[in-house]
């Protein structure tokens, strides 16, 4: 786990019970606290105790609901790499995550680079989007796009 500490993360130990909560929690953020003690072996009170110490502390983020893009008339998922000269590097990114077709955003290693994913309706919407909104943004020096062709594996939550 980590504690923030002066805008500066700090690791935080957890336990091999938490690391069990965890787990069972990726399996199913739905469970109650009741079925989630019985899997774990502590009583139902310890164990949303346990659960609220881990969000208080950041380590769970939030619980969502994962959908399934295709299943709602989504079809096209875009990776983007964008190049952005370095003074325009957090401008960009800022403006990036407020649009609604943008589901993650990651500052990476090499020339300023941006790597992005959005999801898209179909392919015209995918070219307005990158004509009105990605294009045109002050600084931008190249984007390169990739399709996704087949989803084998899609990580949710993560290992312990």
């Amino acid at each position: 786990m980590k504690e923030i500490i002066d805008n500066e993360m700090k690791p935080i130990d957890i336990d091999e019970i938490d690391r069990k909560i965890i787990k069972e929690l990726n399996l199913n953020g739905r469970i109650s606290y009741t079925d989630l003690a019985k899997e774990i072996g502590l009583s139902r009170v310890a164990v949303q105790a346990r659960v609220n110490a881990l969000m208080d502390a950041g380590v769970i983020e939030r619980f969502t609901a994962v959908i399934n893009p295709e299943r709602i008339g989504i079809a096209v998922s875009a990776f983007f790499n964008v190049e952005v000269e370095p003074k325009h590097l957090h401008a960009v990114a800022d403006r990036l995550a407020e649009e609604p077709y943008v589901t993650s955003l990651y500052h990476m290693t090499g020339p300023s680079k941006l790597h992005m994913h959005g999801l898209f309706r179909d392919n015209a919407e995918m070219e307005a989007f990158m004509r009105e909104k990605l294009y045109v943004l002050p600084g931008i020096t190249g984007v390169d796009c990739q399709l996704l062709i087949n989803r084998y594996k899609s990580r949710m939550g993560m290992r312990l």
